[in-house]
């Protein structure tokens, strides 16, 4: 089932984090934060949403990183049901896809929860003050990627927000599958 998180809630700060990632370091916030802007998205292996797109977040990802923002990616699904999304798996999918951000294991959730998230992909942009200033899509791609000319709008967003500090007032929310969570 799809879940599609709510709009943006500008301004709300971003949350501090220590998480180990797919290169056997850990990183934090501090570490992976862009002198322009900040992208931090919740991703995981084995959803199609994100398996639809995940060539052309790499690119665009490459693109926002030459532009001084700063970008992690966080999977935080529950490995006891969801074993594909395991840390060795991650592993061998931040190397196929030749990721060049970090891909970071949220195993307690916490982060998750501390941020909102919802479901993967999920994008959270932030300005240079650690501030909110995108809660959108990665472009109009759904289960099936989108055509190869499709408006880039997370690209976009980022962009913007590295020059001007400010988000696009209008945003669609991303929509993928819910973040798996533990059961309480």
């Amino acid at each position: 089932m799809a879940v599609s998180p709510p709009v943006c809630d500008f301004g709300a700060p971003w949350h501090d984090f220590t998480l180990p990632g797919t290169d056997g370091r850990r990183h934090s916030l501090s570490d992976v934060k862009g002198r322009r802007a900040t992208l931090v998205m919740f991703i995981c292996n084995h959803c199609p949403y994100v398996r639809s797109i995940i060539d052309r977040i790499v690119r665009d990802t490459r693109q926002m990183q030459a532009a001084g923002i700063g970008v992690v990616a966080i999977s935080a699904n529950d490995v006891a049901d969801y074993p594909q999304d395991g840390p060795e798996q991650m592993k061998a999918e931040a190397d196929r896809h030749g990721f060049s951000f970090p891909y970071l294991y949220d195993e307690t959730q916490a982060v998750a929860r501390a941020y909102g998230a919802e479901c993967t992909p999920d994008f959270f942009g932030y300005n240079a003050d650690g501030r909110l200033q995108y809660r959108g899509r990665f472009d109009a791609s759904a289960r099936m990627a989108g055509p190869t000319d499709t408006r880039r709008e997370l690209l976009e967003a980022m962009l913007q927000i590295a020059e001007t500090g400010k988000g696009p007032e209008i945003q669609t929310p991303s929509m993928g599958c819910s973040i798996k969570w533990k059961a309480a």
